[in-house]
């Protein structure tokens, strides 16, 4: 089904996945804002989050869907045509996996410290620097055995999705933010609020961030299990690897874990310049310029795509490897148009409002306790940076899934190599040619820079498979950029006006953010209305249903 008839569906899917994303990303933002409040933005937070990157980002580039991507389409195919209903094949895809995580895992434990040095050199290896190794070398032991369990979170997952239970993969990481939430509270009362560093840290304060953060995930992966157990399937442990049809799945596994390589070789130059700038910032008089800012804009640029991209693609995908295996390719194309439009209805607002009211969300946000309000605002400006990379980000992603629904793993290898060469080049270009304490600003727009080369490429060889995409996505996202502008132009009057009464601080932030963000949302609704862009009122469709 297609057209007038599919959109309901597709609508209804991805409505109740994102009403788990909206709940998991507002309680994963609080975990955020809770972590910000007790560790700072300075030498002790880089610390914890670069010891934290290697599990999380493997868990961005496995949850926002490039397992998804791979794996079911194996899945629903081995519903159809296996006499077992797929139940074997699962299994079997199970059990490799999580051999391949484990193993993974114990490699990363136990290289922890040149893993710390591969992310972080300059670091953790400058001068007076000892103390900064050793406390990120003692959080990745604590944090990198998260790599097994995000990984069995997001294979549990694939086995729902594929059966059509795509809610419980989006609720579940809620749990884990309510525990990480609940040491971040901990580590507070336990400090009394103190600034820490690594200088005065203890290993009592070490373990408890380090295991309260891996517990959340822990729990995370398990709550799939009863959900599992109700749709009708109970994981069985299969060592009967070979000549079993795992054979296709292994090969495009093959290709995704080079993507995901490319991917960390420009992610790892993005951290040792994020993190190498951070002692020149601070030696110019300009603390929390460096990595940290960077991952906290990123994570908040990152909250609409989770909620509308992924919820949309996750219900298209399954739909989209069905109709390849039909034949029924004007369909495909069809179901990836429709949503490219009805993403960018949400996106390209979302993009513009974090331009225009980014600094007064990270003010609002993150500056209380140990960050200050300069800190968060510079937040602010790395999020400015990031709106750019929202649209081609999201666009990107979505394309990526025509060739995946094609079983075509390799094509996205080779323009993720593009991607990343474009991001590295800019991000080198920024050391050279910006100040120290803008460099984190630069990184951001080299990234969505690097996208936007994605965007190109890929649209550009998903042709061959599926034709060029309907003129209408252009027509509609220029309309909606439109729509986008004049709507912000009242919120950028009302920070202005918050802005020359209250000062710099939480007040005129507050008042920016939901006077100016409100006027802007009620404006953007009235003016697609008026241009008749029908992909909003669709969007919006279960939120009015259920009202």
């Amino acid at each position: 089904m297609t057209g007038e008839a599919a959109e309901p569906s597709i609508t209804r899917s991805s409505a109740v996945m994102a009403a788990g994303t909206v709940v998991s990303r507002i309680t994963g933002f609080g975990r955020d804002l809770v972590l910000t409040w007790a560790i700072g933005t300075a030498a002790f937070s880089v610390t914890y989050n670069v010891a934290n990157t290697v599990p999380n980002i493997i868990y961005i580039l496995l949850a926002g869907g490039v397992l998804n991507a791979v794996f079911v389409p194996q899945l629903v195919k081995a519903m159809r045509e296996d006499a077992d209903g797929g139940k074997a094949f699962a299994d079997r895809l199970l059990t490799a996996v999580g051999i391949v995580l484990l193993v993974i895992t114990a490699v990363a434990v136990v290289f922890a410290p040149l893993v710390i040095s591969a992310y972080a050199y300059a670091f953790t290896h400058g001068e007076g620097s000892a103390a900064n190794f050793d406390v990120a070398v003692t959080f990745a032991r604590y944090f990198l055995p998260q790599i097994f369990f995000y990984g069995l979170h997001v294979m549990l997952g694939q086995v729902l999705n594929a059966r059509g239970r795509f809610g419980p993969m989006m609720f579940a990481p809620i749990l884990n933010n309510l525990v990480v939430i609940a040491t971040g509270v901990m580590f507070l009362v336990v400090t009394s609020g103190e600034n820490p560093t690594t200088e005065s840290i203890s290993s009592g304060e070490i373990r408890l961030l380090g295991i309260g953060t891996t517990l959340g995930v822990i729990v995370q992966a398990l709550a799939l299990l009863p959900f599992l157990k109700a749709s009708g399937y109970r994981y069985k442990p299969r060592f009967d690897l070979r000549g079993t049809g795992l054979g296709q799945a292994y090969r495009l596994a093959t290709w995704t874990l080079l993507f995901v390589l490319v991917n960390q070789i420009a992610y790892l130059v993005v951290v040792q310049i994020a993190t190498g700038i951070e002692e020149t910032a601070a030696a110019d008089g300009y603390p929390g310029r460096g990595f940290t800012p960077y991952t906290k804009a990123y994570l908040i640029m990152l909250l609409p795509h989770a909620v509308i991209t992924v919820s949309v693609v996750t219900a298209l995908l399954p739909r989209m490897a069905r109709a390849v295996t039909d034949a029924r390719f004007d369909d495909v194309r069809a179901d990836l148009a429709g949503g490219l439009k009805l993403t960018g209805a949400a996106l390209i607002p979302a993009a513009v409002a974090f331009g225009v009211l980014g600094p007064s969300m990270a003010v609002l946000g993150f500056g209380h306790g140990n960050t200050s309000v300069a800190n968060a605002q510079y937040i602010g400006y790395v999020l400015a940076g990031f709106a750019l990379a929202l649209v081609p980000f999201s666009v990107h992603h979505q394309l990526l899934r025509g060739f995946y629904a094609f079983s075509d793993t390799r094509t996205p290898v080779t323009i993720n190599v593009w991607i990343a060469g474009t991001n590295i080049a800019l991000a080198l270009a920024c050391v050279s040619f910006l100040p120290a304490r803008w460099v984190a600003v630069g990184l951001a727009v080299s990234y969505a820079a690097s996208y936007a080369v994605g965007v190109v490429i890929s649209a550009r060889k998903l042709g061959r498979y599926l034709g060029p995409l309907d003129s209408d996505v252009i027509r509609t996202y220029d309309r909606m950029l439109v729509a986008s502008i004049l709507a912000a132009v009242p919120a950028v009057v009302i920070g202005e006006i918050a802005y020359r009464i209250w000062g710099t601080g939480t007040t005129a932030a507050a008042v920016t953010v939901i006077g100016g963000g409100g006027t802007m949302l009620l404006s953007y609704l009235v003016i697609t209305t008026r241009m008749r862009v029908t992909e909003v009122t669709q969007l919006l469709g279960p939120l009015l249903r259920r009202g």
